[in-house]
């Protein structure tokens, strides 16, 4: 084999080259030497493009596991996101670590008696992400997604739709449309989240107890906004929760407003407040209704409960309900913002910075703007974190250790809602229908090959005969995931089985109601009011969603033009939001 000589020239190549096909040109034609200047620049920028393609990686890989996360392993979906976001926080232009320099929100110090601050801040000014953040991104990717399809034209509230055309002129077209997006974003929340009485119970001699003076089943605590909106069922302070996480996806300030008594300073909330130009408007959401304004026209703003008395009179409905607050009452009013400490941290600030175009969501929340804008509202005297989202976690912690502890706790802890647990083969179809139908995807995408909503939910809606039989077909008792451990005897194999008969029928009855939901959100009135009429409310098919699914069709009643039924379906008496069901009643029979 010849060796042949290097040339001079040559050998300046040959040193060049490793730094790349481009550069290797622009050195061959002006020499290393010359142009060492141009040489790193070509080197940082192609360093730079390198740079900003991981890092748009990691997000990208961020999103879709959240996009992904009700078919994914729970605990490797959240390790992979918590590794994405933090390659992410490296590799970001100008995510230098500052947080041990920042100060944390003042507002924290509101909740120190739950959490104190030193802790807190701890936990909020920490740069890099953990595991706890996952739960958070996934409520507001969730959260977001459905706001990008509820809040759409055509969706308003019928009984509203002449107002906010009159006052469109009045507030200008951008506050008018805000106004229009947290009333659809109410609308939607009150029909797909059906009220429970504040205070549930268990048959348990002994219920477990719990610090911080919760109690077992406690109002607004006992689960949290994200749990609320998977189940589709929750009492008055959860639909809050949920009702003020929608309007942060939508960009409107939205709060709890709260009364403190004089004598015990306890905080006694009463309406949600959306603050939208120089006004708060008002969404009760015990009543699931807006509150009308004066004449019973519109929605109704703080200024006006606080000036016009017959704007809090008027929920009373007389024979029946005398609401609990007058216009004395609501004089003077604490905002609570729905907040976890997660989303004041400054980690979050950066994250929601970088999520841009179809990835946008709200993940952070700057406290002192907040508290500023509010505490300069006529009718607010201060700006406080609401404990509940706070409590619901503490809550749940306590409760998971209770349920390890206790049988009795445990089987009703990890039975309650097993027809939703994604990784129970029997749940599963529910559970993919479920996070489909928050996405707004109702039909199969046939290019895609993906199912819609519709399309789990039938699947979910076994036949009465094959749930019967499951006691005694062993090839469908495979089908549904159900084994015969070993040293099993038959009579707790049998109980076994019957459970998930149990959890069958109990699925059945919600993935027919949540195809009403469907029906209805889909425009397919006539259709929604027969899954309504003829399936959810068969007296053989009976469950928990009976008064919801009496309200919702009431609702479509009044869609198709049939009020004098919506307004009977609204009077019936002994559901957990009759009061307000009767206020819709008197509005629509205006």
């Amino acid at each position: 084999m010849n060796v042949l000589p290097f040339s001079a020239d040559a050998k300046a190549s040959a040193m060049c080259f490793p730094l790349g096909g481009l550069v290797v040109v622009l050195l061959v034609i002006a020499g290393c030497g010359d142009d060492a200047d141009l040489v790193r620049e070509i080197q940082n920028r192609r360093q730079e493009q390198s740079r900003s393609k991981n890092v748009q990686d990691h997000l990208g890989e961020t999103f879709q596991l959240l996009s992904d996360f009700v078919d994914l392993n729970r605990e490797s979906a959240t390790q992979q996101i918590t590794y994405h976001l933090n390659k992410w926080r490296q590799d970001a232009p100008g995510n230098d670590d500052k947080s041990g320099s920042a100060d944390a929100p003042e507002i924290l110090s509101t909740i120190s008696d739950l959490l104190p601050v030193e802790k807190s801040s701890v936990f909020v000014l920490q740069p890099n992400f953990s595991k706890s953040d996952v739960n958070h991104l996934r409520d507001s990717y969730l959260y977001r997604q459905v706001v990008r399809w509820v809040d759409q034209e055509g969706k308003d509230d019928p009984v509203l739709s002449d107002w906010f055309d009159s006052v469109e002129s009045d507030l200008g077209e951008d506050d008018a449309g805000k106004l229009r997006t947290a009333s659809r974003l109410f609308d939607w929340m009150v029909r797909n989240v059906a009220l429970e009485p504040s205070q549930q119970g268990a048959d348990f001699p002994s219920p477990p107890q719990f610090a911080l003076g919760m109690t077992f089943q406690g109002p607004g605590y006992r689960q949290t906004d994200y749990e609320t909106l998977w189940r589709g069922t929750g009492d008055w302070l959860q639909r809050a929760g949920v009702f003020t996480q929608l309007c942060r996806q939508a960009d409107i300030p939205a709060a709890v407003l709260a009364v403190q008594s004089a004598e015990s300073g306890e905080l006694n909330p009463w309406a949600v407040g959306v603050r939208i130009g120089q006004e708060v408007y008002l969404f009760e959401t015990e009543l699931g209704t807006y509150i009308p304004g004066p004449g019973q026209v519109g929605i109704a703003t703080l200024d006006q409960a606080r000036k016009d008395a017959s704007v809090m009179r008027r929920l009373n409905v007389p024979g029946f309900f005398d609401y609990r607050f007058s216009k004395d009452d609501v004089q003077q009013n604490i905002a609570l913002l729905n907040a976890l400490p997660v989303s004041l941290s400054p980690r979050m600030k950066r994250l929601q910075a970088g999520l841009t175009g179809q990835r946008r969501m709200r993940v952070y929340v700057d406290a002192d703007d907040q508290t500023k804008q509010w505490d300069d509202q006529s009718g607010v005297a201060g700006v406080r974190l609401w404990q509940v989202p706070l409590l619901a976690e503490l809550y749940r912690a306590q409760l998971q250790v209770a349920a390890e502890r206790d049988p009795r706790v445990g089987f009703w802890y990890h039975s309650r809602w097993a027809m939703l647990d994604a990784e129970f083969p029997s749940a599963k179809q529910l559970a993919q229908g479920r996070w489909e139908h928050l996405h707004g995807r109702f039909a199969d995408d046939d290019i895609e090959d993906e199912k819609g909503a519709r399309t789990y939910y039938l699947t979910q809606r076994a036949p009465e005969f094959e749930i019967d039989d499951l006691r005694i077909d062993v090839d469908l008792q495979k089908a549904y995931g159900i084994r015969r451990e070993l040293r099993s005897d038959r009579e707790t194999y049998d109980r076994q089985v019957q459970q998930v008969q149990g959890l069958l029928r109990l699925g059945k009855r919600t993935a027919t109601y949540w195809l009403s939901l469907v029906q209805y959100d889909d425009g397919r009135y006539d259709t929604a009011m027969s899954w309504l009429d003829d399936r959810v409310l068969d007296e053989s098919q009976q469950s928990f969603w009976e008064p919801a699914a009496r309200y919702n069709l009431a609702r479509t009643a009044e869609k198709l033009g049939d009020v004098d039924r919506a307004v009977e379906l609204y009077k019936t008496e002994g559901v957990p939001q009759e009061h307000g069901n009767r206020i819709r009643a008197r509005l629509i029979s205006r």
